[in-house]
């Protein structure tokens, strides 16, 4: 923590043990206000503008230090300046006092935060960014998280400093407007909990899920014109259909399975993929024989003597095909038809967001109707007409599970965790190791 920081740090902790030694939270206390109310009432009178202006400062000074005696002065902004007057000034100073706290959280701790927890912050801030809004909002009209922690953990979001003021001024507006208006009936209240009865916190929490509310009357909306160009089938033949086997595509057949989902997989070439046929394990076992080519050439190190390695690369060729005939059967056709995978060898096309065609070696074409469909990103799905598949999102990122509802590209109740490209069913493959091999061969 830089020196900037534990300065700020420092005063605000001396800020927070000064209210609490010299009697902050008696002062700020409802008997205390119901005594003196005569007396600030009369200053006001005397003094508008200086009592404004002082109830203002005190009002954010309390606020961004999160420290209690906002709902009491609250109440005393109704006693004192009535009902609109008295919500202006608390809107803006509950406001301005929270953004300072906000500020003041991000500066002091976000960046420790992000260093310590930055997988989880990139969650959490990828929700912010789409939803914060409304979040904020939410938490704002529904008072039952205390505002100082929403100050505080919001600070240590990506949400932007504009973005917190002003849907927190609108999302405590009425609570505010509440509070003031209970305030001018400050001599005859007898405790705060009688502020808020059972039919007003049902009023504001129905304010603060009507943002959600509309968003998923709205998503359903844009979701029926988006399919409108297609019919949907009344019932589908499969839970999911995975196009390509490799590593991860064989994954989530075997998981699906596992579930007792009903799984077609289709794969092009090879079962498999990249990581058998042409890259993981191929290489490894390349990698494994130049190791010990190496450590042979440099075993006079720890006193043995040897001569030069001869490699015969026609033997090592071999040894990486064994290596893969090893692995193999794990990855074979036989193997996930026992697992309870229905396994085709064929070239699959999205022909719409509910039909999959698959055409078999032989020419033979069939069509299925999958709940969801899985395929390996950036690939291209042979639907011109399908504005869907074109706009999805094929950016790399971690899948969150085999039924991660991430998919905005298919069909509603869709469930989708895409796979890793798998060259045994992309439309151009690497050469592979084979393809290397024969070009090392002829360099000698």
């Amino acid at each position: 923590m830089t020196r900037g920081r534990w300065a700020i740090l420092v005063l605000l902790a001396a800020a927070i043990t000064a209210f609490f030694v010299l009697g902050g939270p008696d002062f700020l206390s409802l008997q205390r206000l119901q005594t003196e109310l005569a007396q600030w009432q009369a200053w006001q009178a005397a003094h508008p503008v200086q009592a404004t202006a002082a109830f203002f400062l005190l009002y954010v000074t309390v606020t961004a230090l999160s420290v209690p005696g906002a709902t009491v002065l609250t109440l005393a902004a109704g006693a004192l300046f009535g009902l609109w007057k008295g919500t202006l000034i608390v809107s803006f100073a509950s406001s301005i006092g929270a953004l300072a706290a906000f500020l003041t959280a991000r500066y002091l701790l976000r960046e420790a935060v992000q260093r310590r927890f930055a997988e989880r912050l990139e969650v959490i801030d990828a929700g912010i960014e789409r939803d914060g809004a409304l979040y904020l909002f939410s938490l704002r009209m529904v008072p039952i998280f205390p505002f100082f922690l929403i100050n505080l953990a919001m600070g240590l979001t990506a949400i932007r400093a504009w973005t917190f003021y002003w849907v927190s001024q609108l999302g405590m507006l009425a609570g505010t407007m509440v509070y003031v208006n209970a305030g001018r009936q400050l001599a005859s209240l007898q405790s705060l909990s009688g502020i808020l009865s059972p039919p007003l916190w049902a009023s504001f929490a129905l304010l603060g899920i009507f943002p959600w509310l509309a968003k998923t009357a709205v998503t359903w909306v844009q979701r029926k014109h988006r399919y409108a160009p297609w019919s949907r089938p009344k019932r589908f033949d499969r839970n999911l259909i995975v196009i390509g086997g490799g590593a991860a595509g064989l994954v989530t057949a075997y998981i699906a399975a596992a579930t007792k989902a009903t799984v077609t997989l289709v794969e092009r070439r090879s079962m498999g993929g990249d990581c058998l046929n042409h890259g993981c394990v191929p290489s490894k076992a390349l990698i494994a024989a130049a190791n010990l080519a190496h450590r042979i050439r440099h075993a006079d190190r720890l006193g043995i003597a040897c001569r030069e390695p001869r490699i015969h690369f026609p033997t090592v060729v071999e040894h990486i095909r064994t290596a893969i005939e090893r692995v193999a059967p794990h990855d074979s056709v036989e193997r996930y038809t026992a697992l309870g995978v229905d396994v085709r060898l064929g070239h699959a096309r999205l022909l719409d967001p509910w039909t999959v065609e698959i055409t078999a070696a032989d020419g033979a074409q069939e069509r299925l109707t999958p709940a969801a469909s899985c395929w390996p990103p950036g690939q291209n799905r042979s639907c011109p007409r399908c504005q869907v598949s074109r706009r999805r999102d094929t950016s790399p990122r971690k899948p969150s599970g085999i039924f991660s509802p991430n998919a905005p590209s298919l069909p509603d109740a869709s469930w989708c965790w895409a796979a890793a490209p798998s060259a045994a069913s992309s439309p151009k493959p690497s050469p592979g190791w084979e393809a290397m091999s024969r070009r090392w061969s002829a360099a000698g």
